[in-house]
Parts: C-alpha cells; structure tokens; sequence
C-alpha cells in the first residue's frame, strides 16, 4: 500500500487569522501553503480580496495566490486539479503541503474526490480556526474600514467596466458588485451617500459570507464527519498590542503546534 503523506488543512471564517497561523505552521514544519481561498487565486484587487503581503508571508512558498486570469471562472473542480498538482509538487520536495483558505466548497472538493482517492493517498490533519461571531463581525466591519483607508474604492475603480460580468472571475469578489452602483452614478451626482451604502453593503455581505462559512464548516463536522481541532482564537481579538499577541501565541499558537506535532509523529510513526 502507499505511504500516506500528510497534509493540513487550515479552515476558518473570513477574518479568523487563518493566513497568519499557516505562515507559521509552515515556517515551523517545513511547509508550503497552497491558498483555497477562491478569489485569492485570481491576479489582482490585492486589497479587495485581502491577499497576505509579501512581508507576512515571511518568504514561505504560496501556490495558488494571484495566479488565475482575473475574467475566467475558477471551479471547485478547478481548484481541486490544481491543488493535486501543487500537492505531489511540494510532496516531491519533502515539504508539508498547507492548505489554507474560506471556502470549504473547494476543499470538500478535493478531500470527498473519489477518482483521485485524496484519503487514501493523503493523511489529513483539519485545524478550524474559529471565533465568536459578533467579535468577528465587529472585526471585519473595522476591517473594511482599514480597506477603504488603504485604497479599497480606487483599486474596484479601476477594474470597473459598465459592460462587464460582475458574476464571473474576480468581479463576484465581496466589495466589487457593491460599488458598481457608485461607479455608474458618479459622474452624475453626487455620490457620497452611494458610497457610504456600499461600504455599509460590503460590511453586511461580509457578515452575511461569514454566517455562510461556519454553515458550511458546521455540515463537514457533523454531517461528513471531519476529524476537526477546533481552535478558539477568540482572546486574540478581544486584545490590543502585547496582550493580542500574546494570546495568539498561548491560545492559537501552542495548541495548533501541540496538534500538528502529534499529527506528524503518529504519521510518521504508522509508515
């Protein structure tokens, strides 16, 4: 029989903390990060997708991160053929494949495919990073806010095309359909209410995006089974400065290290 490797997954809400934690699993284990993230793989609206940085990623290898053409639309099954071919890339080089990212559709692909046999070939370790729902709503809604600081409206701007699909690629991202009305009404009126509404309309629709994600995390857990390690990183959010990151290290860190580390010695011990 083939030796199963190992793999992780990280899964979470949006806002969670789940780019950071794989950073430092992979930096930890020897890893590489495949993002799931399924406006993450699109090239561009950095800001609006709320890619990690270059800086955050602390030189780890990413796969699947700003690499699809923005007009196309990119499947679950797509993900699913293209998260195999990174998988046995980072597997041939003796790393630990992470995989990272919101949207459980596309991992639930990969992990239930039968013609790939994914469980049969891969051992899975499943961490769920969680946190308390109106804390996490309360974040994002300050999140969007630093977005729009950080040039959120003029990177949408420059995408927007009155003729174009906002149901397809990159364009369905939260953020993008909110403002077309903006856009389009512009150089009309004045626009400052329009804007304020869409702003208001992106902070629901992230809450809304939420709400959807732990549906469909509560489904893998109860319904499919998933093994998940349910990690609360709750304390983090509810912290400023030194105490945030110390409760990162103590409540995320340590057990996620602890869960992980015991992961790969009993892999490593079955084969």
């Amino acid at each position: 029989m083939e030796t199963q490797k190992p793999v992780v997954f990280i899964m979470g809400a949006t806002g969670t903390g789940k780019s950071r934690l794989s950073v430092d699993i992979a930096a930890k284990y020897s890893g590489e990060i495949i993002n799931s993230d399924k406006m993450q793989v699109y090239k561009g609206l950095d800001i609006v997708t709320n890619k990690i940085t270059e800086p955050e990623q602390r030189g780890v290898p990413h796969h699947l991160l700003g690499e699809i053409d923005p007009e196309t639309d990119f499947s679950a099954q797509d993900f699913r053929y293209h998260a195999l071919s990174a998988i046995k890339r980072v597997v041939r080089s003796d790393k630990l494949p992470v995989i990272v990212g919101g949207s459980n559709s596309f991992i639930e692909a990969l992990v239930e495919d039968p013609l790939s046999s994914f469980r049969d070939k891969y051992k899975c370790c499943f961490l769920w990073l969680d946190v308390s729902v109106p804390v996490l709503w309360s974040y994002v809604e300050q999140r969007v806010d630093q977005m729009v600081d950080a040039g959120l409206v003029d990177e949408v701007g420059g995408i927007y095309d009155p003729k174009a699909d906002y149901t397809r690629g990159i364009r369905k991202s939260i953020g993008v359909p909110e403002l077309k009305e903006y856009f389009e009404a512009e150089k009309e009126i004045s626009s400052e209410e329009l804007l304020e509404a869409a702003i208001s309309n992106i902070k629901s629709n992230t809450c809304k995006l939420i709400d959807r994600q732990l549906s469909k995390i509560y489904r893998l857990k109860k319904q499919l089974r998933w093994p998940l390690h349910r990690v609360d990183a709750t304390t983090v959010f509810e912290k400023q400065g030194k105490e945030a990151e110390d409760a990162w290290e103590r409540d995320v860190l340590r057990p996620c290290f602890q869960i992980v580390g015991d992961f790969l010695n009993l892999n490593l011990n079955l084969n």
